[in-house]
């Protein structure tokens, strides 16, 4: 793997893979950051990067539906890998609006398969970023292993879903060296505000409300980044191609546990006027259609197979992420501002529509 195309790679997790692989690993190679920008996609995550290693990161801005420019980019750029990660990912987003989630994670994956499998003979590897939200809702027994039965129960996982088994059949009928990662729900440093917990630390900051689906017991199983991306760059090298590995963080909280934490690790850090709590700022709101109760991932297959435990419990992940968010406010503020918009468009001549932050996000 010398010239590895990463899909996405403006946004939170892929930024979070792109930074991994400068900083915490041996590649040498070069990092080509494909990504569309989006509301979400921003190139200033990786400002750092692009100055530090100006030969080795190079940014593209291309849609993943645009053919034409992903076989200009894998010319140019002489690609041999390919990370997936360019998604549309908000569940919220695709309740209201499922067409994008169709075009970007069902089209665009179909289209990159298509680019690897034309030049076959130079792939490497087509590795598939995927979630756990794919395999539907869990009772209050059991987990996702990579046997489970594909169960999607919005818009999002259907496409993310759909777009597994293309990965998959590209394997099994043309022979593309693939790999295919299911996570559980991840968080850390440049996640976009709309999700759960950069949502609460910043509006917890602000002494806003702190809405939380239903009643808030929905479950789900919380996965540091840094973690992930780990888990992923092994699985690049040492999984088996063809096979699909399950990344879990095994912490697994409701949703209202989540909020209570970072109130009471806020209210240690930051501690609040006497009689005033930032708990006391959770308000219980309408629950989503079709809100997937519990997710859980058994990871044992990857824990056995390649070595991967992850590294960060709840507690020591949550304090990093707070303190990212507390020492990195500027970028907060650019974010929900929309201010980073306009640097974009005036770097790159694109223009976006920055979106109203829907919330809660999990």
């Amino acid at each position: 793997m010398r010239n590895i195309m990463v899909t996405g790679g403006c946004g939170f997790i892929g930024s979070n893979f792109i930074r991994f692989l400068f900083e915490e690993t041996d590649f040498q190679g070069r990092v080509i950051n494909v990504d569309k920008l989006t509301y979400a996609g921003n190139p200033e995550n990786l400002k750092d990067i692009a100055e530090k290693y100006p030969q080795r990161y190079i940014f593209q801005r291309v849609d993943i539906c645009d053919s034409e420019s992903l076989e200009r980019v894998w010319v140019d750029y002489e690609v041999d890998t390919i990370v997936h990660f360019a998604a549309e990912s908000h569940v919220d987003r695709s309740i209201v609006a499922p067409d994008a989630f169709i075009q970007t994670n069902v089209v665009g994956t179909f289209n990159l398969l298509e680019l690897a499998r034309k030049h076959s003979n130079q792939i490497e590897l087509f590795h598939h970023v995927s979630t756990d939200e794919v395999f539907g809702s869990l009772g209050k027994e059991g987990y996702f292993t990579e046997k489970t039965p594909y169960n999607p129960n919005s818009p999002y996982s259907a496409s993310k879903a759909a777009s597994d088994h293309l990965v998959r059949a590209y394997h099994h009928t043309y022979g593309l060296p693939v790999t295919i990662s299911n996570c559980s729900n991840n968080y850390g440093p440049y996640q976009f505000p709309e999700k759960l917990i950069p949502l609460m630390i910043l509006n917890a900051l602000e002494w806003k409300p702190l809405p939380v689906y239903g009643d808030g017991s929905n479950i789900r199983d919380w996965l540091y980044v840094t973690d992930h991306c780990r888990a992923i760059w092994l699985i690049m090298n040492k999984g088996k191609r063809g096979e699909t590995y399950n990344i879990g963080g095994n912490t697994e909280l409701p949703n209202i546990e989540v909020v209570k934490t970072i109130c009471q690790r806020l209210d240690a850090i930051l501690p609040p006027e006497a009689g005033k709590r930032r708990e006391d700022l959770i308000t219980f709101v309408k629950d989503r259609p079709g809100h997937d109760w519990r997710y859980a991932i058994d990871f044992t297959k990857i824990r056995e197979e390649l070595g991967w435990m992850p590294v960060e419990s709840f507690q020591t992940g949550i304090d990093k992420t707070i303190r990212w968010y507390l020492e990195n406010r500027q970028w907060v503020d650019r974010v929900r501002s929309g201010e980073y918009l306009q640097w974009i468009e005036h770097t790159t001549g694109y223009k976006h529509c920055f979106p109203r932050i829907i919330s809660p996000a999990i």
